[in-house]
């Protein structure tokens, strides 16, 4: 029988426990060596200069190096199942995109990793809206004209993207879905040959990253029609929105981290704590605005939300379109 002296004494020493327990005390002492933050693409790309310009600013707060390790192919997969199956312990993180955490899930027909329960979200870090462009032969100047084109010469018109199933590739899917129009999509291997063609006149329009095409825009040598974003961005405040023209269109592609499943609530946590606050500083703030990236800010809990939202409109975009990876 246990009596009330040792009842109270049993309740004084749980919480003592629990702080012997491996998850509780590794978070306790997180971190006490480097940490690995697995970038499933290229080097040179958005979302590794996202990875490099907040680990920079968080291994200053943790006191530890952030490595960045690019480990790209099958659209993310692979890096990210490294994630998926690395140990739940803090020291092996991963970028996540729109494409590695959303649109692979419907896409590729043997993922090696659930996106939704194979993963602890830490934080949404990035967005930025998605671009239509045109080449300068291309004589349309609005997205309303460029819409009448396209259903003038079905057919005619041809998209380019970095790649099945990628954000730029599901934006263009859409766009032919709301506006009733026929494209053929042409994949490329990244933006660079994409503006490539599109310079020379042989590629008549893209979806792009802003940061991507905005130079070009800028400069005159292609016609920005139109941004994916909910809002015009300061950065380009004559360039409207695709939603004024098409209501309720939208794309975005974003970046943010993430952390093996059955990590330690603390560790997800202190991680989220210091990747807001890098993306708060002059550093990370200054160039984002230059980029036109939006920092994210949102908790763990809010950016498990959003991932599943994004799954499921983007999963919706390529069952219309029997999109599928190889």
């Amino acid at each position: 029988m246990i009596t009330p002296l040792r009842r109270g004494l049993l309740a004084a020493l749980l919480p003592l426990a629990a702080l012997l327990l491996p998850g509780a005390a590794s978070a306790q002492d997180y971190p006490t060596r480097p940490i690995r933050v697995i970038v499933p693409f290229a080097a040179g790309g958005t979302t590794d200069l996202v990875a490099r310009l907040v680990t920079t600013e968080m291994a200053k707060r943790l006191g530890q190096p952030v490595v960045v390790d690019n480990r790209a192919g099958a659209g993310g997969n692979i890096g990210s199942d490294m994630c998926a199956k690395a140990a739940p312990d803090g020291y092996t993180l991963c970028m996540g995109t729109i494409s590695s955490h959303a649109i692979n899930a419907s896409v590729y027909p043997n993922m090696p990793f659930n996106n939704l329960t194979d993963f602890a979200p830490v934080a949404l870090l990035a967005t930025q809206p998605n671009m239509l462009v045109v080449a300068k032969n291309v004589p349309a100047t609005t997205v309303a004209e460029l819409i009448a084109l396209m259903k003038k010469e079905p057919g005619k018109f041809n998209y380019g993207s970095s790649g099945v199933g990628t954000s730029i590739h599901l934006a263009g899917e859409l766009f032919l879905q709301m506006t009733g129009t026929q494209a053929e999509h042409v994949p490329y291997r990244g933006s660079g040959q994409i503006m490539t063609d599109m310079l020379a006149g042989t590629l008549p329009m893209a979806f792009d990253n802003f940061s991507s095409g905005w130079p070009h825009v800028r400069e005159g040598r292609l016609t920005g029609l139109g941004v994916g974003s909910r809002e015009r961005l300061p950065q380009a405040p004559n360039i409207p929105t695709i939603a004024e023209t098409l209501p309720g269109f939208e794309s975005l592609s974003w970046h943010g981290l993430f952390a093996p499943a059955a990590t330690p609530p603390a560790i997800v946590a202190r991680l989220n704590q210091e990747a807001l606050a890098a993306l708060q500083t002059p550093a990370v703030a200054a160039r984002f605005e230059e980029l036109g990236i939006t920092a994210g800010r949102t908790s763990p809990a809010e950016f498990k939300t959003f991932v599943a939202a994004e799954t499921e409109r983007w999963g919706a975009v390529a069952r219309r379109s029997n999109i599928r990876a190889e």
